[in-house]
């Protein structure tokens, strides 16, 4: 057992081939006996030709990002992007359950219009839950509860999907993200695990990607991926449009204060806009982090006290006014996925200004919702501000295919 501590990337596939081998000795309970003994019509893997699927499994043990593998305590999770989808199942009439790690749990006791399950995580030294969590309760779970008609799984890359691919492949989706490979350990448990474990012992499942870019990566991997891409939802009734349309002369910026974000690159081109005579424009910052001081320090060396204001972090619901009146939502991050603010301030109608590098980036080019550009400066605001309506309208045309209850409907199409 040293060894494998020792050699995390085969230390946790050795783990799980061994609770799948002890899975399988349990009489009646293994693999093959789920799926492959059974005639077709009689698996518990299987819904039931004919009949709506009405029973959804959502498993999404990480809520929230975590830049570090302490996971800070939340009071709630109702703002989650997760929460809000399994909204949409509901909402399109569905009955749906949550499972997520005991990690994430909130610090405040909430009450949900739907079951939630909170799964305890082990073997955190390999296992880390911010970013790989394993909950060994899940198998049992999955083969006692026969019940659901689809499984929703996020991301390949995962130990959750790798049970829900291996006990109910026909029924499971899995939503998939990434779009390059984890950098963990120099890439290395990545690697191997598209490599192999994805390629040869999930290939069953259908991978539902949440992008373009998502669906060319696990092209490569996975041979089931859908044509269809699904992103994140919002729900249109938590973000409903202003009932006028007017925009102040004010820039928002939605994010943690964390060096990736790189929130200062939206401050100096804020900076740059003002210089070209805007002097009676604001950027709203909204959110809190580890680079705060600093950012405080860039406005006061470029006197821009009075033309920035830090607003801390903000609920949805006191947010989403700023959002709205804002000419643009400024985006300026080196590294992320799909980003759930840029969904919503489209719901909003407040078009965006961001690089290439988040996965929504292509359909705001695509639909005519913003500017994307690498290292955009002042002169994107100009432009930004110059043809802002037709920037919104196109916004408010789009919004309904960010609709939670329409994101989850296309699931059922895709099984």
């Amino acid at each position: 057992m040293r060894r494998l501590w020792r050699q995390p990337w085969t230390g946790w596939l050795e783990i799980l081939r061994l609770a799948e081998s002890l899975a399988g000795r349990h009489r009646n309970c293994g693999r093959i006996w789920l799926c492959r003994r059974l005639p077709a019509d009689l698996s518990p893997c299987r819904g039931k030709a004919g009949i709506p699927m009405s029973k959804v499994l959502v498993i999404n043990p990480i809520l929230y990002t975590a830049e570090h593998n302490r996971i800070p305590r939340v009071d709630s999770i109702k703002d989650t992007m997760i929460y809000s989808m399994c909204l949409g199942f509901q909402e399109a009439g569905q009955e749906v359950t949550l499972i997520a790690a005991e990690d994430y749990r909130p610090g405040k006791e909430e009450d949900y219009p739907f079951p939630v399950l909170w799964f305890r995580t082990v073997g955190h030294k390999v296992f880390q839950p911010r970013c790989f969590p394993y909950m060994p309760a899940l198998r049992g779970y999955i083969r006692k509860h026969t019940e659901y008609d689809m499984i929703v799984s996020s991301e390949v890359f995962a130990t959750w999907s790798y049970t829900a691919a291996r006990l109910c492949p026909d029924k499971t989706l899995i939503w998939h993200e990434l779009a390059a490979h984890n950098n963990m350990l120099h890439q290395i448990p990545s690697r191997v695990w598209y490599h192999l474990v994805a390629r040869f012992l999930m290939r069953r499942a259908k991978v539902v990607p949440r992008s373009a870019a998502a669906a060319s990566f696990i092209r490569q991997f996975m041979p089931r991926v859908t044509d269809t891409a699904i992103d994140h939802g919002v729900d249109l009734q938590k973000f409903p449009l202003p009932d006028r349309q007017d925009k102040e002369d004010q820039f928002v910026v939605v994010s943690q204060l964390i060096a990736r974000k790189q929130i200062e690159r939206s401050i100096e081109a804020f900076h740059g806009f003002v210089r070209q005579g805007n002097d009676g424009y604001r950027l709203c910052i909204i959110g809190k982090g580890e680079e705060e001081e600093r950012l405080r320090n860039l406005v006061r060396d470029l006197q821009l006290e009075n033309r920035v204001l830090f607003y801390g972090q903000m609920s949805h619901r006191e947010l989403m006014p700023i959002v709205a009146r804002s000419k643009a939502l400024l985006v300026s991050t080196r590294k992320d996925n799909n980003m759930v603010s840029i969904v919503e301030s489209i719901a909003l109608g407040t078009p965006v200004v961001t690089t290439s590098v988040p996965y929504n980036a292509d359909y705001i080019r695509q639909e005519e919702l913003g500017i994307v550009e690498d290292d955009w400066s002042g002169d994107a605001l100009v432009r930004i501000v110059a043809d802002n309506k037709r920037y919104a309208d196109n916004c408010v045309q789009y919004r309904r295919q960010l609709s939670n209850v329409a994101c989850a409907e296309r699931f059922f199409t895709l099984l």
